[in-house]
């Protein structure tokens, strides 16, 4: 399971409400909340993502208030996955319900600029900067992670037979 795309560079300290501002949380239609990504840190960032496109960020991505709907509206706007040097403890486990691919690894979020063509390898946690010809290492995900997010999340891999003893 891997990950391509373009790098959309953001900042330390990204807040859920700064990824999906209060004033949009009447939905949960990942497309709607997709329409405002970002919204109040860069109006345009959401004409600059392509299918696929991966975001990178700093410390503490996804502080601030528990809601899904961050992860919704960030994977509703087709980025791939999130490499950040650090995730606030609740955005990092509601990503992964919601199957949102995230890493960590401090070396892509520091040496990783905007526009950089990147791939990562959720089996061997490895992170190719293809622009830089450099690789950086994050943490691998066990196979039941990989699972979760194949499914689309926790309600699908739970649908579709998860949670065997085996896995976890």
């Amino acid at each position: 399971m891997d990950a391509k795309g373009k790098a959309i560079k953001l900042g330390d300290n990204i807040d859920t409400d700064l990824i999906i501002a209060a004033r949009y949380l009447s939905t949960a239609d990942p497309y709607e909340l997709a329409k405002h990504f970002m919204e109040d840190y860069d109006d345009t960032i959401v004409n600059k993502i392509s299918q696929g496109d991966i975001v990178v960020a700093g410390k503490n991505f996804g502080c601030g208030s528990s809601r899904e709907h961050a992860p919704i509206a960030i994977k509703g706007a087709g980025i791939s996955c999130v490499i950040a040097e650090n995730y606030a403890r609740i955005f990092y486990r509601n990503s992964f319900n919601i199957g949102l691919p995230i890493i960590e690894s401090k070396e892509a979020s520091e040496r990783i600029m905007d526009g950089d063509r990147i791939r990562v390898n959720f089996n061997t946690g490895e992170i190719e900067n293809l622009t830089k010809n450099e690789t950086y290492k994050g943490e691998a995900y066990p196979e039941f992670i990989q699972n979760i997010i194949k499914n689309g999340g926790l309600v699908g891999y739970v649908k579709e037979g998860g949670n065997r003893e085996n896995e976890i």
